[in-house]
Order: C-alpha cells, then structure tokens, then sequence
C-alpha cells in the first residue's frame, strides 16, 4: 500500500526548525547561475503567487525536493546576490509550509478511512490555510490597483507579509506534530481512538505550551485555540449523544469506551461489560513509539507515584478527560437503564420533575436535553466565546443547579422571548451589559430559530396536506418558499430570494411542465397524409403522446396525480443557485444541530483575536467539564431516586442482611435447629429437595416471611466443591487432627456448615448491585455465623445436660462447668461482637453512606466496601491477618463442638470408667487448646498496629477480655495453665 500523500514522508518526522529561513533555501552554486535581470515588481507578484500555491515565471514548485525554488538566471539590478538571497529565503519557506500543508490536507481529504477528529482538524487547517493566502491574495490585489502610485519591493513584502510567514511556518509545525507517523503507514494497526487522543492530546499540550510563554504568543495561541475547538467538537457531539440520549453514537470508535454487542441492557452484567473502556496501547503500538521518537511524556508531574501514573493510562483517552471518564460512562449507562424500566410509582415521579415535566416524558421525550434544546458542542462553543472573546463565566448563566429551575438565567429567558423584566437575581446581569456580545447574540438567535422553525414546520406540513389534497397548482411550492427551509430540496433554501423575484419563471421550473414528452413537430407530415380525407381538417397540431400510445385516460389522470405529489416533494428539482463565492452552509441554511452555530463560532474566533490567554484547563473546565459533571450529577440524583423509590434498594438489601446476617429472628430458626439436631446426631444431609422443603417450612412459619415474594424464592443447595476442598491436606496454622477425628469433622464437624449455599434472586435491575459474586460473599459471612450459632446452640444443649446432673457434684464437674463457662463466654461474647458490628453498625454505616452516593457506581461501591467491611470483621477475607485469626476462631468452635461430644457421651450414662477417663483427658487438651488459642488472639487482636488500622478489633478485645480475665492492661497474660488446673484437682 503506498503512502496517501504525495509529499515526502520522511519530512514528517521532525518540524522544519525555523532557522532555515535565514540559512538557505538552493545552493550556491545555484546563486552563482543568476544572471538575468528580473523587475522587482514581477519578482514580487511571483513570490505573492507561491505564496498563494501557484508557480510562476521566476519562482516555481519542484515536485521532487517538496519545496519552491527560484528560477534560474535571475538577478535584481539594485539588490546583491546575498541580499537578494536573504530576501527570498524567508518568503519561498513560508510559500513551501503552506504548499506542504496543503499537500498533507488534500491527502486527508481523498482519503477513505480518515476518522471525524482527524478530518475536524484538517478542516480548520484548511481554513488557518485559506486566510493565511489570502494575506497574499489582497496584498497582490493592491499591487494590480491602478491608483496605486508606489512600488512595491521586496523589502516593503517582507513588513507586510511578516505574520503569513511566521503563521505558515507555524501551521506546518502544528500540522506535523498533530498528524500521527504511523497513519500513512500501510502495515499500521493504529486505531481511530489512538489517532483521536493523539491529535488531541498535541493540541492540548500545545496550547499549554504557547500559554505559558512570556509574554505571550498571540498569534500562535490563537491558532491553536481555534484548530483545537475545532478538532475538539466530533468528540463532544459523540459524548453529547452518550450523556443526553443514553445513545452511543460513534461509528469510527474514537471515543474512549466501546459496546459490547453480546451484552444486553437487561442481563446482570449489564454495568460491568456492556460498554468497555478502551485500554491504553502496550509499548509496540505506533502512538507510543511515536511519543517516545518525540519525546512526549504523557505525565509531567513528578509527584504523581507510579502506581497513580498507571492507573491514569489505563484509559486511552484525551488528558483532560481523564478525571471524568468513569462517571461519563456511568451516566450514559444508567439512562439506558431508566428508559429502559419506565417508573411505577407515580407519586415519586411527580416528585422529580425535568422543565416542568414529569422524569419519564423528559427522559422518552426530551432525553435529558441541555440549555435551550443546545448540544453539549454548541454550549462549549458559546461558552468559549463568552471565556476567550470577554472574560465571561456563561455557565453561571446557562445553567443553575436547581432542578425546578430554568436552566437559563430569567433574564436572559425573558430577553430571548421578548419580555424584559424588571426584578433580576442577584447573578444575572443587566441586559445592556451583554446584550452586544457576540455568545449572547449566537445564543439569542440559536433559541429563536429553533422555536421560529417548530412551529414553521408544523404550519408547513399542514400546508403541504392541504395543497395536495385541493390540487391548487404552484400553492405548494409558494409554502415552501415560506419556511425557514426546504428539506426536500437544499437549492430551494439557497435560491429563495431569486425565486420570489421571479415568480413567472415557476411554470418553466415546475415538474408538471417537463415530466410528459412534448408533441412531435409533424404537422406538415399529417395534413400531407390525411389530405382530402378531413381529418387534417379537425385541427391536428402534431402527435401527443398523452393521448396516444402510452396513455388512456385513467393513466393520464393517474399521472397528473402522481406529478403534483412530485411538486409537492420536490419542489424545483430542476433549479440550480447562483454561484456566491465564500458562503457558508451557516449562512444561508437556517438552524442545524451541531452546524450552524458551532460553524458560526469557529468563523468567528478565524477573523478575531482573543482578547485573554486562559490556560486550556481552564478553558476546558469552565467551557466542557463543568456541564458534563452537572449532568452526570442531575443523572446520579435521578437514577439514585429511581434506586431507592421504584426499585426498592435498601428494602431489598435488608432482605439480604435479615437472611444472610441472620438478622431475623425466626425465619431460619426451624431450619436451622433441624440441621443442628440430625448433625448432633450424626446424620447427614445431602439432598437438596429435602432440604429446601425443610427451608420453605420454616419460611411459612416464620413472622418475617412476608419480608420475602414468596417462599421458594430462597433456595438453598449443597456445594460439592467445599465437601471436596475439606478432604484436602490442611495448609494453614489449624492444627492437624486424628485421622478419625478428622473424618468426623469433615461430615459433622463445625466447618461442614460451609457447604450449605443459599440463594437469593434479588429482582433486576437490583441484580446489577447485589449480584452472584456479592451473594457469594455474603455465602460466606453467613458460613461464619453460621458456625457461632452452632457453638452457641451445642454449648447450650450441654449446659442443660449438665443441669440435669447438678446433683452428683464434684471436682470434675466444677472443672467441666468451669470449661463450659469459658467456651460460652467466649461463644457470647463473640456472637455479641457480630450483631453489634456486622449487624448494627456495618449497616448503619451503609445507609450513611448510601446517603452520600452520587451515582449507581458509587452505590454499588458503597455495597462493596459493606460487604468487605462485614468480611474483615467475620475474619472470612483472603488476608494473612484474616487468616491467622479466624483459624484460631474457628479452632475454638470447634472444641465447643468437642465439649458437647464428650458432654453427649457423660449424660447418655453408659460410658464405663475407661470411657470416663479418655473424657477427662480429651477435657484437659480442649482446656489447653482453648487457652492457648486465647492467649494467642489477645496478643494479635490487642496489638497496637492492628488496633490502630482495624478499631474493631479492640471491641473484640474489649469483650473477649472482660473486667481483664485473661489479660492485664499492660497486656501480662493472667491465664491459669491445665496443668496447675489439673494438679489443683488432685
């Protein structure tokens, strides 16, 4: 694949560096040829014609070098051969920027593939082009005025032409850095998006560049401010769609996230996959070899660690839409989701109103549209005028905060509408202050126009159905020339006044005049044919071919219906405007979104300079991102009303807690004391039918069950995964058991609770917060709970055992009541800690938080950061500390679980004196192990480092080790070993 411009490739590696103009532009050699005198004059208009693209007689364009050289054999009689030279120089360099440009811009141009960013850009180079020779064009105008009496010179050229050479070699340096290498290269893989950012980033750093500069480049900044608005606006259209219509509307994929197709608004990965933020290229992609041949480094602060410097790359997108890049995704995403579930609930609708309206109509309808029915692009040019061209905020005018408010200053409503008033807030400015204002005038008339062509369209339509259908001739095209415009045919809107100056030419123009073929010229042929016969005699004129072989009667009439129908749609199809050189579309169509406006602004900042340098962040900030941010808010606000009115949010998430956090208080009670009772006696449950029967029971009877749809909409199964993963080798710090203890603790032992799976259908879209990975995590908290509850349960029913035999009081009973009462406190202790901080306190913390949200991917952050809260404080995260300490929880549950064995074989009374006596030393280790796993908590729980990043920690310390049993204040363990214990007994 060759290379789509005709100019030298290698040329576009490094800009021309402008102190050629002074060094050379041919050899000497080449200067030592000149010999023929040459007029100034003529050498002069030569110059002006390179100046403009043209070779001429002295100065022509070598095709091969990509440069304009000077004939030969030239010389000027008053001027030297070096100053001749030196004059020359800096006029043909500027003639080859501006050749060279124009080159780069017509092979943009004929090229297929050029994405919408890339061909914005060149299209305000073309106009930078067209104006910078035009310089040329009226000085060479000037010079073939007759009433000009003075010479023109070199000399004389080189003053009034000195911004068209500086502008020139400018353009070219910008043209070059913006263009990306690797776009013409036909092994390229570059993608829109990266050719996108490229231009963009450039002009952005540019303009920061040029901003910075002391005593600033007017000229140069105001280039580039007029290229990169320019540039800019594609991007703006594609994210206005995106953040007013929930509408991705980017064909080429130049913006900074995709669409996945395979995902649906309504499937449960919706808000994680459907739309896709495109990540940043690796280290072998073209922008980045291109960055690095120029020495661009995308992060320039220093500060910036290099984690936060990653994780800014990540996204492939401009720099200075990086901060909001998330919440605009968000904000598209849930407009998808709002007009696709319409609200239920009537009351809270009315209650958020958009401009007077309910929320539903606005969003079907309006589709959260801005400032006046303005694109985003047209507020950003408005506002750019109003920051570079007056120093005006007119954001604080365009858009309030409040909601019920209009979003336009009163006074500028009133002043748009015709009604000026009297009483003005506080913000708003007089009238006379800004009426004469160039943005207050594009604003004025945008609002005006809009308004004039609703209801001339309407009129219009009307009109053509009435014209039609009374079958008035000529009425349907005099309605169109009312309009403000012709849809059915542009010319007509071009050619207006023509056609109202000269209404008798309408019949020539009209359709039904040319759509039948006329009669043949044969009158002469007929009457020598019908000669005598009477015939030529009934007044024959000529074959017409209405009434001959191609029509009857019924298809003539058919056809004069099917004309007039034509008129009606296509008015004048034959008419073609006069030629007026220099029109723009702005200037004669009438109001087009994101036309004729943002048209009129950029031919506005090309003729004027502005009158302050504001540092592109701010001219960012105050022009573009403040009304992004203003909508992504208003959205957040309505789809965060949507969430906790129509959707039921905290209702649902309270369904949640109440099962998973054991939060109710008997809607798993019967189920679980089943579940304790056949695995305190050995019995196994594996089916899940008859264990889901057992949980649906148990919901019936519950006084909470109303917290739930229905009864089966809970579900609970037997993970097989789990059962697998127990019968594996231990790894952690949980000290390994006998091979038959270990048997019996894989089947019935306080771990095998975590094979149980209970499910929850939470109802969509709530599905996108609460989904399979949340409902995994709180399978796990509710595992953990699960085996307190257990300890709980068992130490109890050995409590009553050991009751029951309170009569025969001894030594050894005083030690196992003794035992029982610190495994119990402990169990208390600990189930206290979880309903105070899961329970309680985790979601007091959630709704505050849920408060503060702002938008669905911050309450689905909110819901994340409570379920990793609830599992630090269950000890279930993947951590090391975690780890350490809910092995030694769990360890403790377990040897309540070993107490209420051996408290089972004591009570049964059969257990002969040998069975006794293996009780009691299984009694001293379960004392042992207890007390060295309480020794081994308190020291990490009540560590100054754990207790300071995890406060919850010293609660758990704090109720562990009440009124100091186990512990002192200055952290002395004050525990009594087994073996004094044991020996005390004896």
């Amino acid at each position: 694949m060759e290379s789509l411009l005709p100019v030298d490739r290698a040329g576009l590696d490094t800009p021309i560096p402008g102190t050629m103009c002074s060094r050379r532009v041919w050899t000497r050699s080449e200067v030592s040829r000149l010999s023929v005198s040459v007029n100034e004059l003529d050498l002069v208009r030569g110059l002006l014609q390179a100046l403009q693209g043209f070779s001429s007689p002295f100065i022509l364009w070598h095709q091969k070098e990509q440069t304009f050289l000077p004939k030969s054999e030239i010389r000027v009689s008053h001027l030297s051969q070096s100053s001749l030279h030196v004059l020359l120089s800096g006029f043909l360099y500027a003639a080859t920027c501006l050749k060279l440009v124009e080159s780069i811009v017509s092979g943009i141009n004929t090229s297929l593939r050029s994405p919408p960013t890339l061909m914005a850009f060149f299209t305000s180079v073309s106009s930078w082009l067209e104006r910078l020779r035009d310089i040329a064009l009226n000085e060479e105008v000037k010079i073939n005025n007759s009433d000009v009496t003075v010479t023109p010179t070199l000399l004389g050229l080189t003053s009034s032409l000195s911004s068209l050479c500086s502008g020139a070699e400018y353009l070219l340096q910008v043209v070059r850095g913006a263009l990306p290498h690797a776009y013409f290269e036909s092994s390229s893989t570059i993608s829109t998006a990266e050719i996108a950012v490229h231009v963009l980033d450039y002009l952005y750093k540019r303009l920061d560049e040029v901003c910075l500069v002391q005593g600033g480049e007017v000229g140069g900044f105001h280039m580039l401010l007029q290229i990169f608005a320019g540039s800019l606006l594609p991007y703006i259209e594609g994210l206005d769609s995106w953040l007013f219509e929930g509408t991705l509307d980017d064909p080429f994929e130049e913006l900074f996230f995709t669409a996945n197709q395979s995902v649906s608004v309504d499937d449960a990965e919706f808000w994680e996959k459907s739309y896709l933020l495109t990540r940043v290229p690796g280290p072998n992609s073209d922008v980045t070899k291109l960055n690095q041949k120029k020495g661009m480094n995308v992060n320039d602060s220093s500060s910036v660690s290099d984690r936060e410097k990653d994780q800014n790359n990540r996204v492939l997108c401009p720099l200075f839409i990086k901060d909001i890049c998330k919440s605009i995704v968000s904000a598209g995403k849930s407009l998808q989701l709002m007009q696709h579930i319409p609200s239920t609930s009537p009351e809270v609708s009315g209650k958020i109103r958009y401009h007077g309206r309910n929320l539903d109509s606005a969003i079907l309808a309006e589709k959260f549209r801005s400032t006046a029915d303005l694109s985003l692009s047209e507020i950003f040019c408005l506002s750019l005028v109003g920051l570079t061209g007056y120093g005006d905020h007119v954001s604080r005018y365009l858009w309030k905060d409040e909601v019920d408010e209009w979003e336009i200053s009163p006074t500028l409503a009133s002043y748009i509408s015709g009604e000026l008033v009297n009483g003005m807030g506080d913000k708003d400015l007089p009238v006379h202050t800004y009426s004469d204002r160039v943005w207050y005038k594009l604003l004025v008339g945008a609002v005006q126009e809009k308004k004039s062509r609703e209801t001339k369209l309407e009129h219009q339509s009307a009109c053509y159905v009435n014209c039609v259908g009374n079958g008035k001739n000529g009425l349907a095209a005099e309605k169109a020339l009312q309009g403000l415009f012709c849809h059915e045919n542009v010319v007509v809107s071009v050619s207006k006044l023509d056609l109202q100056r000269n209404k008798n030419a309408w019949n020539a123009l009209n359709l039904s005049q040319n759509y039948c073929l006329p009669s043949l010229n044969d009158e002469s042929l007929l009457s020598a044919v019908f000669e005598g016969s009477g015939v030529a005699d009934a007044g024959l004129s000529g074959t017409n071919y209405k009434f001959g072989f191609q029509f009857g009667i019924s298809e003539y009439l058919s056809s004069q219906d099917d004309t007039k129908i034509l008129e009606t749609l296509f008015p004048f199809p034959t008419l073609l405007p006069s030629s007026q050189p220099k029109l723009h579309m702005s200037e004669f169509l009438p109001f087009q979104k994101n036309s004729t406006l943002p048209s009129k602004v950029l031919s506005w900042m090309l003729k004027e300079e502005p009158r302050d340098t504001p540092l592109p962040v701010v001219i960012l900030q105050e022009c573009f991102a403040i009304y992004v941010r203003r909508q992504t808010d208003y959205i957040g606000k309505v789809i965060l009303s949507r969430l906790m009115n129509d959707w039921k949010l905290m209702h649902e998430l309270s369904v949640l807690r109440a099962i998973y956090l054991l939060g109710s208080g008997d809607l798993l009670q019967h189920f679980l004391t089943v579940i304790f009772d056949r695995l305190g006696k050995g019995e196994s449950s594996n089916d899940d039918f008859e264990l889901n029967i057992i949980l649906q029971e148990s919901i019936r009877n519950s006084a909470d069950a109303t917290l739930l749809s229905s009864p089966d909409s809970l579900v609970v199964s037997i993970s097989r995964e789990d059962c697998l993963d127990r019968d594996k080798d231990d790894k952690g710090d949980v000290i390994p058991l006998s091979s038959t203890r270990k048997s019996r603790a894989n089947n019935f032992g306080i771990d095998c609770l975590e094979s149980l799976k209970f499910t929850y259908k939470v109802p969509w879209p709530l599905e996108l917060i609460a989904n399979s990975e949340a409902i995994k995590k709180y399978n796990q908290v509710m595992g953990f709970l699960l085996k307190v509850k257990r300890a709980k349960y068992v130490l109890d029913k050995a409590r009553r055992w050991m009751w029951k035999g309170k009569g025969s009081a001894t030594k050894i009973r005083k030690h196992h009541w003794l035992l029982e009462q610190k495994l119990l406190n402990f169990v208390d202790a600990f189930h206290q800690y979880v309903m105070d901080r899961v329970y309680h306190t985790a979601w007091r913390e959630l709704c505050e938080s849920m408060v503060k949200a702002g938008s669905l991917d911050e309450v689905i952050y909110v819901h994340e950061t409570y379920l990793l809260s609830i599992q630090r404080q269950c000890f279930v995260v993947q951590e090391k500390l975690w780890a350490i300490i809910a092995s030694r929880i769990n360890m403790i549950l377990g040897l309540a679980l070993e107490f209420y064995s051996i408290q089972q074989t004591l009570s049964s009374g059969g257990a002969v004196s040998a069975m006794k006596a293996r009780c009691e030393m299984e009694i001293d280790r379960i004392e042992k192990q207890f007390e060295d796993c309480i020794a081994f908590l308190l020291r990490v729980l009540s560590s100054k480092l754990n207790v300071g990043h995890f406060p919850h920690l010293a609660d758990l310390v704090t109720r562990i080790n009440y009124n100091y049993h186990y512990m002192s204040d200055t952290r002395s363990l004050m525990t009594v070993s087994g073996a004094e214990t044991k020996s005390s007994r004896g």
